[in-house]
């Protein structure tokens, strides 16, 4: 098997769309070589735990709601492509995304991963949720057939939020920037929401080279 880690936040479009970029992918290798792992970058590391109003965030980055607009027409465009949804009217609250990021990691133990941020990504984009809260965190975790009473214990604690911030602080030292970023057997960066025909070609020379080396 092929290690295939994956640096994201579930506040990123881009990573939602590179996803589902990738899935169309993996769809068409019931066998495919990789093994997944996702790993956790903040977007807004310094955002408040309560997280920020949207309207107020979008202006303050991009200088006036006109301006945002015009920023998020590709990934309007992407999205559709993808078959996407992304229900921006919904979206309320951009959170700080360091407890989700603590829920993919416990979903990890559980071999959940690829199902819990396939759910949190749905929660924010879709149906515009705050994936900050801990109440919103531990429906996610119980609708992925994991112990919610559990996960919400969790969340009120600590418990591996130092871990957290320092893999996000070693993906930055490695010279990230931007996510997604998809890193191909610990050797091969591959940045952004890449076409689905690309990981076709990629799972295909992957097969080709383990059936000649077989």
């Amino acid at each position: 098997m092929v290690k295939l880690d994956i640096i994201s936040d579930p506040i990123c479009p881009w990573c939602y769309i590179g996803k589902a970029n990738l899935d169309r992918a993996l769809e068409q290798f019931p066998d495919h070589p990789f093994t997944i792992e996702w790993h956790p970058f903040q977007l807004n590391p310094d955002m408040p735990a309560g997280g920020m109003d949207r309207k107020i965030y979008m202006e303050t980055k991009f200088g006036s709601k006109a301006a945002a607009a015009k920023a998020y027409l590709p990934v309007v465009e992407h999205a559709e492509k993808a078959g996407l949804a992304i229900n921006f009217e919904a979206m309320q609250i951009v959170p700080n995304t360091i407890n989700a990021h603590r829920l993919i990691h416990w979903a990890g133990i559980e071999a959940r991963q690829g199902f819990v941020v396939d759910l949190l990504f749905k929660a924010y984009f879709v149906e515009g949720r705050d994936i900050g809260s801990d109440e919103v965190l531990a429906d996610v975790a119980d609708t992925a057939e994991m112990d919610a009473a559990l996960i919400t214990r969790l969340l009120a604690s600590d418990s591996d939020t130092a871990d957290i911030r320092a893999r996000d602080a070693h993906s930055r030292e490695m010279g990230i920037s931007s996510v997604p970023t998809f890193v191909v057997a610990n050797q091969h960066a591959v940045p952004g929401a890449q076409p689905t025909d690309l990981w076709v070609k990629v799972i295909t020379d992957i097969i080709a080279q383990v059936d000649t080396t077989s």
